[in-house]
């Protein structure tokens, strides 16, 4: 292991649920019951694919510049809560993992399918933790798409067979194994089933478990 690689939502903080109400305030305002269940579809996913989903749920067709307002106004929203969060919202056993990365000399990005990323890090104050940091603003193609690992890893310097990747969506996961690289899944064994490895919660993950993938 030369990298490990990061997803932000629901593996470093719960900004998934900051995601959740504005997507829900967004799909009532539409006449659209938006459930938890559904919201699955929508983690790991870009912005607009996201929007093209809860549409389908609701059989609209909207035309190009809608889809614009309408994902510009959940984004609003979005900021506005994020704009709130606090340091201590960070998950467990993160910046232990983090310290535990750097004394083993492991290099460490963000992939993160959101254009809020940076803004997230900022107000958890971990900026510094990343060498490497891709968002939702420098790629083409989202999760499953293995872009943004893979750019990751360019800009680490490491080769993709060398970087595991740490992930909580099954789009992530997908896109980790189609990029070459070993996943960690954060979550449920039925929904990340794909991954190498996968554990309840993040700080039930040590570099140990991260070396022994390789």
């Amino acid at each position: 292991m030369k990298a490990c690689i990061f997803d932000l939502d629901g593996v470093i903080v719960d900004t998934a649920k900051y995601h959740f109400v504005a997507w829900k305030k967004l799909a009532e305002e539409l006449g659209i019951s938006l459930t938890e269940e559904d919201n699955e579809r929508l983690k790991g996913v870009s912005r607009m694919e996201s929007l093209n989903i809860i549409l389908s749920l609701g059989g609209l067709d909207v035309d190009d510049p809608e889809k614009i307002r309408l994902a510009d106004k959940k984004n609003d929203w979005f900021v506005n809560y994020i704009n709130e969060m606090k340091k201590e919202e960070i998950f467990p056993g993160v910046i232990s993992l983090l310290q535990s990365l750097k004394e083993k000399k492991a290099k460490i990005a963000l992939a993160s399918s959101s254009k809020n990323a940076k803004t997230v890090i900022d107000k958890l104050e971990i900026r510094d933790w990343f060498e490497v940091i891709v968002d939702g603003t420098m790629i083409t193609h989202s999760k499953p798409d293995p872009e943004i690992f893979l750019l990751a890893a360019e800009r680490l310097g490491v080769e993709p067979k060398d970087c595991i990747v740490v992930e909580d969506a099954e789009a992530g996961v997908e896109a980790a194994k189609s990029a070459g690289m070993k996943c960690i899944g954060i979550g449920s064994v039925a929904q990340l089933g794909k991954a190498d490895v996968v554990v309840n919660q993040i700080e039930e993950l040590s570099t140990e478990t991260l070396e022994k993938q390789f």
